[in-house]
C-alpha cells in the first residue's frame, strides 16, 4: 500500500504560497493521483458545491506567469483557462470526489505534509518571537552597562581631581 504514495519531498516541492495560502496546481495533483488534469477538474466541476471560494481558485494570469518564472516549469501545455489550484482544505475534499484507493492514500499523505509545514511554520514563529525577547533583554543589559560605565568614569574622574590640603601655614 505503501508504494503508491508519493514521498513527502515530491509532494513538499508541488506546494507553492500563493495570496498567502499553501495551494497545489490542479495538474500537479493529478500527476500524483494519476488522472488527467482534464479529468480531475470534471470531478470537481461535478460536485462544485464541495469547493467554496476558501478551497479553490484559478490563477490569474500574472500569477501563473510568476509561477512559472520562480519555479523553472519549462512547458505547461498551453492551457486555455488558468489552472485551478487547491488550499488544503480543498485537497481534503478532493478525498470525496475521487474515489479510487489511490486517491485516498495520496490524500493522506498530503494533508500530512500540509500538518508538517505548519508545524515548521509554528516552530519558526516561536523561534523568532524568542530571539525578539532576546534581542530585548541584551539591549537593556547594554543600557544598564552603559549607566555602569559611565558612573565608574564619573567617579574615576572625581578621584584624578586634586584634593585640597587642609593643613597650617607656618611661619
Amino acid at each position: 500500500m505503501k508504494a503508491i504514495v508519493p514521498q513527502e519531498e515530491v509532494i513538499e516541492r508541488k506546494i507553492f504560497l500563493i495570496r498567502g495560502h499553501r495551494v497545489m496546481l490542479d495538474k500537479d495533483l493529478a500527476g500524483l493521483y494519476r488522472v488527467t488534469t482534464g479529468n480531475l477538474n470534471k470531478a470537481v466541476s461535478r460536485n462544485i458545491e464541495r469547493f467554496p471560494e476558501g478551497f479553490m481558485f484559478h490563477l490569474t494570469k500574472k500569477e501563473f506567469r510568476n509561477l512559472i518564472f520562480q519555479n523553472g516549469i519549462s512547458s505547461w501545455g498551453g492551457t486555455r483557462k488558468m489552472p485551478y489550484v487547491f488550499t488544503e482544505q480543498g485537497v481534503a475534499m478532493l478525498s470525496s470526489v475521487l474515489k479510487s484507493k489511490r486517491a485516498i492514500q495520496v490524500n493522506i499523505a498530503i494533508i500530512q505534509v500540509f500538518v508538517k509545514l505548519r508545524q515548521i511554520l509554528s516552530t519558526h514563529v516561536k523561534l523568532a518571537y524568542k530571539l525578539k525577547e532576546l534581542e530585548r533583554k541584551i539591549e537593556k543589559h547594554d543600557e544598564e552597562i552603559t549607566t555602569i560605565f559611565e558612573a565608574i568614569r564619573r567617579m574615576i574622574a572625581a578621584e584624578e581631581k586634586p584634593k585640597e590640603k587642609i593643613g597650617f601655614k607656618v611661619d
